[in-house]
């Protein structure tokens, strides 16, 4: 009876939730495959059906949680893909922010940050990230670590982007969980709040996460450490509160690919802070660079981080997102298309069939072979036909909501009469 009411229920959500829609408008560009915009199951669909019993009783009851993980390259780093898939999600339903999740000070690392939040920082720190081949530093989830010994370094994360709009959530947050871990000394991170009072942090893991509780709801935080001897290595920062509802995170890193993540030897660790219900993985587009791609090799690293995620999450849903279409540029010939994207797109296919993974083929609905060309001439993609503009990335977020939305509808659908 519980099951027809709510299935009831789903078909007046638009106007029951202030006007919020189960779908975005998508422009009508000439070049977009709507057609091919779902989530493809090649093997089995059971694993996402935890995601959508939790998405029923967030949207529906107002109770739950959903933990959803995005792990990538540039492409994520970007943020403005999570940003749009959390936005759109969190908009659903009021009061549905679960926690902005994970986050990591990237301008103190000297490189962009997504635009999903902002960062600042002072004194000296010293970066390491997963793409370099022997990183000095231990690595966690967000493949980068900062190091400080000095006494004046600081970090700020607020949880609001530099180009938010005001129809987006606003996110607080009263629990902040720092990950790291100190060497040869007694360094560890401590939260600056308000007026000077420094907070102290209860540490767990093997001295490997800090928690610190706020007084109050905040949209942001100053983490600094304390300690008289040895450095502090930080490799990233949980933001929660004590709400039910939705919390999507993404974590990238610029010319990352699946060997970087196999780097990192702390990622273990980190998922059993996280604890993602749904993990996508967009990784795959630096693989797939080389000119002699070797589909066997990229499928036996992507089952090796599978099995590194379900060691940690063995119910954790898994989607994998096909490579975009990419060029490549050589001096004599120009910008010509990198062939490996149909490669790349059916490798995906075998993997997530051998491992009970889902599919969004993103390098089919934004038009195939070639089609980055299009996107550039659109004004949605970047002249390196690589990445795209902030518009081509909130499309891209838009499209993969409605092909989530409607995976949700045909699961409410089946399980209407329970």
């Amino acid at each position: 009876m519980r099951r027809l009411l709510t299935y009831s229920l789903f078909f007046l959500l638009p106007l029951a939730l202030h006007g919020q829609v189960m779908r975005k408008d998508i422009p009508d560009h000439p070049f977009l495959q709507l057609g091919k915009n779902e989530i493809h199951f090649p093997a089995d669909s059971s694993g996402f059906d935890l995601v959508f019993r939790k998405l029923d009783s967030i949207l529906f009851l107002g109770s739950g949680d959903l933990n959803i993980l995005i792990i990538g390259d540039s492409h994520t780093q970007g943020g403005t893909f999570v940003k749009e898939v959390r936005n759109n999600l969190v908009s659903l339903r009021p009061l549905s922010d679960g926690g902005f999740g994970l986050v990591f000070p990237f301008s103190a690392a000297k490189t962009n940050n997504p635009n999903g939040y902002v960062t600042k920082y002072t004194g000296a720190w010293t970066a390491a990230r997963n793409t370099m081949r022997e990183p000095p530093r231990r690595l966690g989830l967000t493949g980068m670590s900062l190091t400080t010994s000095d006494g004046a370094a600081s970090v700020t994360i607020r949880s609001r982007g530099r180009k938010a709009r005001e129809t987006d959530p606003r996110y607080l947050f009263d629990t902040v969980k720092v990950l790291g871990y100190h060497d040869g000394g007694n360094r560890v991170p401590v939260v600056l709040h308000g007026d000077g009072d420094t907070l102290a942090g209860v540490p767990s893991k093997g001295d490997s996460c800090w928690t610190f509780v706020l007084p109050s709801l905040a949209d942001s935080v100053k983490v600094a450490t304390r300690g008289n001897k040895g450095e502090f290595t930080l490799t990233g920062i949980y933001l929660d509160n004590p709400f039910h509802g939705i919390t999507v995170s993404g974590t990238g890193v610029n010319g990352a690919s699946l060997p970087s993540y196999a780097r990192c030897k702390d990622l273990e660790r980190d998922l059993e802070v996280v604890s993602p219900d749904l993990i996508i993985f967009e990784i795959g587009v630096n693989d797939a660079v080389a000119y002699s791609f070797d589909t066997d090799l990229f499928e036996a690293r992507y089952k090796a981080l599978v099995r590194r995620v379900r060691s940690v999450n063995p119910d954790c849903a898994i989607l994998f997102i096909t490579n975009n279409d990419t060029f490549r540029y050589a001096r004599k010939r120009g910008y010509h298309v990198n062939t490996n994207g149909a490669l790349a797109r059916d490798a995906f296919f075998r993997i997530a069939g051998e491992n009970g993974g889902a599919v969004w083929d993103f390098y089919g609905i934004m038009g195939g072979s070639g089609s980055m060309r299009e996107w550039e001439k659109a004004g949605l993609a970047r002249r390196d036909k690589i990445h795209f503009t902030d518009e081509g990335y909130e499309l891209q977020g838009d499209l993969f909501f409605n092909a989530l939305m409607d995976k949700f509808s045909e699961y409410m659908g089946r399980n209407g009469n329970e």
